[in-house]
C-alpha cells in the first residue's frame, strides 16, 4: 500500500515496537516512551509485576513463579494481548485518556520490510486495543533511512544497514522506494550468544546476561590498544564459583564476528541485485549504518574492511526509525516531495479519456475492491 503525504499527516502517534526496545513519539511533543520490550508476569495470578526497564533487569533473577516474557519477535508483535498491556503501562496515563477520547486517532507504525500480512495484522490490532481508529504502516528501512538524515527522495542510491538485535535489515533506496533489499535473521543477540559460547568451551566459563555487552565492549577495546589478554570475570561451569580467566581479546573478536559474516553476504547480495548507477552513488556515499546494534564493537571496521566502502554510523542510530516516522507524520512523506506527472500543478495534465461503454458483466467474476489498512 501506498502511503500518501494526508495520511501521514492526520496521524497524532509514531510507533516502533522492537524486539528489544519500545518507542512512541507523539506530534508536537517528541520521544516520550523508550523502554525495553519486556514484561514480568506472575504466572499464577496472571497480574504483570513489572514492564519495561524494571522487567528488564529481572532477567535470570525472577523466582519460579514469575517470568519475564517479551510479547515482540525479530519479525514483529507474536502476542497481542501482551503487547497491549505492556504498552499501556509504558504510555503516560494522561496521554492514554487522551487516546481514548480522541474521535479519530491515527497512528503510524514501522513494520519490517516485506513484513508478512499476519504480521502487519498484528501490529494493527495491538493499537487498535489502544484506541487508534485508523493505523498506517511505514516500512522500517524508509523510516530510519529518514531520521537518519539521507535524501530519500532523491534519485540517488543510499544503502542502509539497519542491525537490530535479532534481524539485519540492508537496503538500497532511491526516489523514495526500495530497489533491493534483504533481510538476515543475525544481530546483536547473535554476536553475544558467539561470544559466550566461546568462552564456555575455550574457558570454561559463564557470563551473566547483563554483562556480555560490557565484556564484548572492554574486549574490543584492549583487541585495538594492542592488549595481549584481558581479564574477565564469569561463573565457572563445573563449580558454579565466580572466578577470573585472562582472555585473548583478539581470538575473541574474531569468534565474535563470525555470524556478521552474514551480513556482509546480504551486502554483496544487495548490491548485485542493483542498477550500475546506484552502485556508482553508493561507491561515493558508502554505507549508512543504524539499529540498536550500529554502535556494536568492531561492526564498523569489519564492513569498512570487508566490503571496500566508506562506513559511517548515524547520529542517534537505535532511535531512528522512530524518529524518522515522527518527522513523516510531521511533516509528511518524503516521497511525496517527487511530483506526479498526471496530477496536481506541478505535474502534467492527462487528457481527459473518451467515455467508454460499460462493459458486459462476466460471470463468475468478483467485483474489484480497493484494500486499505483500518481498524474501524
Amino acid at each position: 500500500m501506498s502511503i500518501s503525504q494526508e495520511q501521514l499527516l492526520r496521524c497524532s502517534v509514531a510507533v516502533d515496537v522492537g524486539a528489544t526496545r519500545t518507542r512512541v513519539y507523539l506530534r508536537g511533543i517528541g520521544l516520550v516512551v523508550d523502554e525495553p520490550s519486556a514484561v514480568a508476569l506472575n504466572s499464577h495470578t496472571g497480574a504483570l509485576v513489572a514492564v519495561g526497564g524494571q522487567a528488564e533487569a529481572m532477567t535470570g533473577r525472577t523466582p519460579d513463579h514469575i517470568q519475564v516474557v517479551r510479547p515482540v519477535g525479530p519479525n514483529g508483535i507474536t502476542d497481542i494481548e501482551m503487547a497491549q498491556r505492556m504498552l499501556r503501562h509504558l504510555i503516560h496515563a494522561k496521554v492514554r485518556r487522551s487516546w481514548r477520547f480522541h474521535p479519530s486517532l491515527r497512528a503510524a507504525a514501522c513494520t519490517p520490510h516485506d513484513a508478512e500480512p499476519l504480521t502487519q495484522r498484528a501490529m494493527i490490532d495491538t493499537l487498535a486495543g489502544l484506541g487508534a481508529k485508523r493505523v498506517i504502516l511505514v516500512d522500517t528501512l524508509i523510516a530510519t533511512a529518514v531520521g537518519c538524515g539521507l535524501p530519500v527522495p532523491a534519485a540517488e542510491g543510499t544503502l542502509i544497514v539497519v542491525c537490530g538485535a535479532a534481524m539485519t535489515q540492508i537496503a538500497v533506496l532511491s526516489l523514495g522506494n526500495v530497489v533491493a533489499a534483504e533481510k538476515v535473521p543475525v544481530g546483536g543477540q547473535a554476536v553475544d550468544r558467539a561470544l559466550v559460547e566461546h568462552l564456555r568451551i575455550n574457558h570454561e566459563m559463564m557470563l551473566r546476561s547483563h554483562t556480555v555487552s560490557q565484556v564484548h565492549h572492554d574486549l574490543s577495546i584492549a583487541g585495538a590498544q594492542g592488549a595481549a589478554t584481558l581479564e574477565v570475570l564469569g561463573r565457572d561451569v563445573v563449580s558454579g564459583r565466580p572466578r577470573t580467566v585472562q582472555v585473548d581479546p583478539a581470538a575473541v573478536g574474531q569468534a565474535a564476528g563470525v555470524p556478521m559474516l552474514a551480513v556482509l553476504d546480504g551486502i554483496r547480495s544487495v548490491l548485485r541485485r542493483c542498477p550500475p548507477d546506484l552502485v556508482a552513488d553508493i561507491g561515493d556515499r558508502g554505507i549508512v549504518l543504524a539499529g540498536e546494534s550500529a554502535t556494536m564493537p568492531g561492526l564498523e571496521t569489519m564492513l569498512r574492511t570487508s566490503v571496500g566502502l566508506p562506513v559511517r554510523i548515524a547520529e542517534r542510530p537505535d532511535v531512528a526509525a522512530v524518529v524518522g516516522l515522527g518527522s513523516m507524520i510531521e511533516n509528511g512523506a518524503p516521497p511525496e516531495a517527487i511530483p506526479d506527472a498526471t496530477s496536481g500543478p506541478a505535474g502534467f495534465h492527462e487528457p481527459n479519456p473518451a467515455p467508454q461503454p460499460n462493459p458486459a458483466p462476466q460471470p463468475n467474476q468478483a467485483p474489484e475492491v480497493a484494500t486499505e489498512v483500518a481498524t474501524d
